[in-house]
């Protein structure tokens, strides 16, 4: 870094919002997908069963350890809705 580029030096003091917001988005994706979950009465193993993916990066991903991409919150929603409520009935 320059000693005089105004850019760096106000991003070391303030950070970037961009990534700030970014960060933010991310952890919201996760909590949401933690109530759902949740109000499904499902488990990060059934999320992790149907997407085909460890259950340990499940647990990445559901404390926000995770940058989401568009293609990976697509397969959060389509696993999510191939769970079934737990008090829905089958006839």
């Amino acid at each position: 870094m320059e000693e005089n580029d105004f850019v760096s030096i106000w991003l070391e003091e303030t950070g970037n919002p961009a990534i700030e917001k970014l960060g933010q988005l991310n952890l919201e994706v996760a909590n949401k997908t933690t109530t759902l979950l949740a109000e499904k009465g499902a488990t990060e193993n059934d999320l992790a069963s149907i997407l085909d993916i460890n259950p340990d990066e499940i647990k990445r991903w559901l404390i926000g350890r995770h940058v989401f991409s568009i293609k990976t919150i697509n397969e959060i929603n389509y696993a999510l809705a191939e769970i079934p409520a737990k008090h829905q009935t089958t006839s």
